[in-house]
């Protein structure tokens, strides 16, 4: 698989994602990723962006500032 970004090959990996919703911030730590070895773009499966936004949304729906998960006890 290529870099979207600068075309570089890219290799199976974990990062954290980060998603500031205004009034509050959510760290997801461990998600399943592709990460460019030149440009370190990440780029998400499907499958993974759709438990993302899962993980967010619950998170959202009951916490207030900061909340840290863990993708892999989460999925």
């Amino acid at each position: 698989m290529l870099c979207m970004e600068c075309g570089a090959t890219v290799q199976k990996g974990y990062t954290t994602d980060v998603t500031d919703l205004g009034d509050c911030l959510i760290i997801v730590r461990n998600v399943p990723c592709y990460k460019c070895q030149e440009c370190n773009e990440v780029t998400y499966t499907g499958d993974v962006v759709k438990k993302l936004e899962e993980i967010v949304r619950m998170a959202k729906s009951y916490m207030n500032g900061i909340s840290i998960i863990d993708y892999s006890k989460a999925a």
